[in-house]
C-alpha cells in the first residue's frame, strides 16, 4: 500500500533554550494555510520567525526565487533553510562556513539538488557544528548508500543533533544499516523522521534498538515511520512489543502503513503498558471497527497517557471515533488536576508536544 498524499508537518520540541520548528515538508506554506494545518500556538511561533527573519513579508516561510537569497536572509535567525534549489559549490561553502562557525541551529536543504562532492562537504560541516540541533535532508537528498555514509560519519562526530528529518530518501535496508551505528550511539538525537524511506524488516528491527535509553542516551521520543509497506506484519509484530517494553516515545507516527486490526491491537496493548506516548497516529493504515473497539475499551478501561489518537482514512464508524475522542477529552483534564507522574517535572526539558493537545486529529487534505 502506497500514499499518494503529501507528507504532513511535523513538529518536535525545543530541547535547549531556544524555539525551533521541525520544518517537515512545510517550506511551501502560505499565510492562508497556516491556519488550517497547524496547532494555534505553532502558527504564532511561524508568524515570530517570519517576522524576526524578514519584516514586513508575510510569506517569508515560502521558497524565494534564489537559494543564495534565501541562505542571506537567514544569517540573523541561526537558521539556514533551502527547499527544492539546485546548490551551487559556493553555497554550500556558505553552509559550512556557517556550520563551523556555530551559527546554525537549524538546517534544511529538502528536495535540494547538489552534487556527491558538494553532499560530503555539507557532511563535514555538520560534522563540525557544535550547535546545529535540526536537521532536515527531505525528499531524496540522501540518494544512496554512499551518502549515507557521509551523514553517518557526520553523525557519529556532531554531538549536539536533536532532530533529524530524511523523509522520501530511498535508503531503503542497506542506507539504515549504514546510518545505525552513528543514529544508536548518538548523544542527544531524540527525534527521528523516516517516512517513506523504503524500508523493510531490517531497517525496522534496527529501529527497535534505537528506543531504550542506554546510560546517558534517553531514547527517541519521536519517530515517525510513514508509508513504509515493504515492512511485514511479523517485524510490525516485535516493533509493537519494543514500544510496548522499553520505549520512550512520545510521539508515533505509523500513518500509511498496511498494519490491519491485528497489529493494531497490539500497538494498543503497547500504549496501555507505556507511561510516556501521547500521540499515536494511524491514519490510512487499514483499520476497522474491530481493532478501534480495542482502542475504545483500553482508554476506557485503562490509564494512559495517550492524549492523541489519529484515526482518519480507516474503515472506522464516526460514532466510534467520537467515543474514543470523547474520553481522550476526559484523561486530558484529568491529567491538568492530577500530579505530574515520577521523572515529569515542570522542570523537565522534555514537555508535551502541544500546550492544548487535540484528542483525536480529523484528516486534513492539505500539507
Amino acid at each position: 500500500m502506497t500514499s499518494s498524499r503529501m507528507p504532513r508537518p511535523r513538529t518536535c520540541r525545543a530541547q535547549q533554550n531556544f524555539t525551533y520548528l521541525a520544518l517537515s515538508d512545510m517550506s511551501g506554506f502560505s499565510a492562508q494555510s497556516e491556519s488550517s494545518c497547524l496547532p494555534a500556538y505553532l502558527c504564532l511561533v511561524v508568524k515570530l520567525l517570519t517576522c524576526r527573519n524578514t519584516p514586513g513579508r508575510p510569506d517569508s516561510l515560502c521558497p524565494t526565487n534564489s537559494a543564495a537569497a534565501w541562505l542571506q536572509e537567514s544569517q540573523a535567525s541561526h537558521t539556514a533553510r533551502v527547499s527544492g534549489e539546485p546548490l551551487s559549490a559556493v553555497e554550500v561553502q556558505d553552509i559550512c562556513d556557517r556550520l563551523r562557525e556555530d551559527g546554525v541551529r537549524l538546517l534544511s536543504v529538502r528536495g535540494c539538488r547538489l552534487s556527491d562532492r558538494d553532499f560530503g562537504r555539507l557532511c563535514r560541516g555538520v560534522a563540525a557544528s557544535r550547535c546545529l540541533a535540526q536537521l532536515n535532508l527531505n525528499l531524496g537528498v540522501v540518494s544512496s548508500i554512499g551518502r549515507a555514509s557521509h551523514l553517518a560519519d557526520a553523525l557519529a562526530a556532531n554531538r549536539s543533533l536533536q532532530t533529524l528529518f530524511l523523509h522520501g530518501s530511498p535508503l531503503l535496508d542497506a542506507g539504515l544499516e549504514a546510518l545505525n551505528p552513528a543514529l544508536a550511539a548518538h548523544p542527544a538525537l531524540v527525534c527521528l523522521d523516516l517516512g517513506d524511506c523504503l524500508l523493510g524488516d531490517v531497517a525496522l528491527a534496527l529501529i527497535c534498538g534505537m528506543l531504550p535509553p542506554d546510560g546517558a542516551k534517553s531514547g527517541l521520543r519521536e519517530l515517525t515511520l510513514s508509508a513504509n509497506p515493504r515492512i511485514s506484519t511479523k517485524a510490525w509484530a516485535r516493533f509493537s512489543v519494543a514500544v510496548a517494553h522499553s520505549s520512550q516515545l512520545r510521539v508515533l507516527n505509523l500513518d500509511y502503513n498496511p498494519l490491519g486490526d491485528q497489529i493494531a491491537a497490539m500497538l494498543a496493548v503497547a500504549v496501555a503498558s507505556s507511561r510516556t506516548l501521547e500521540v499515536l497516529d494511524l491514519e490510512g493504515t487499514g483499520l476497522t471497527n474491530q481493532s478501534a473497539q480495542v482502542f475504545l475499551d483500553m482508554v476506557e478501561n485503562y490509564p494512559t497517557s495517550l492524549r492523541v489518537l489519529v484515526l482518519a482514512e480507516n474503515e472506522v464508524s464516526p460514532e466510534l471515533q467520537q467515543q474514543i475522542s470523547d474520553l481522550l477529552s476526559e484523561g486530558e483534564e484529568d491529567g491538568r488536576e492530577a500530579p505530574p507522574p515520577p521523572g515529569h517535572a515542570p522542570s523537565s526539558p522534555l514537555q508535551p508536544i502541544r500546550q492544548k493537545p487535540l484528542p483525536w486529529l480529523p484528516h486534513s487534505s492539505k500539507g
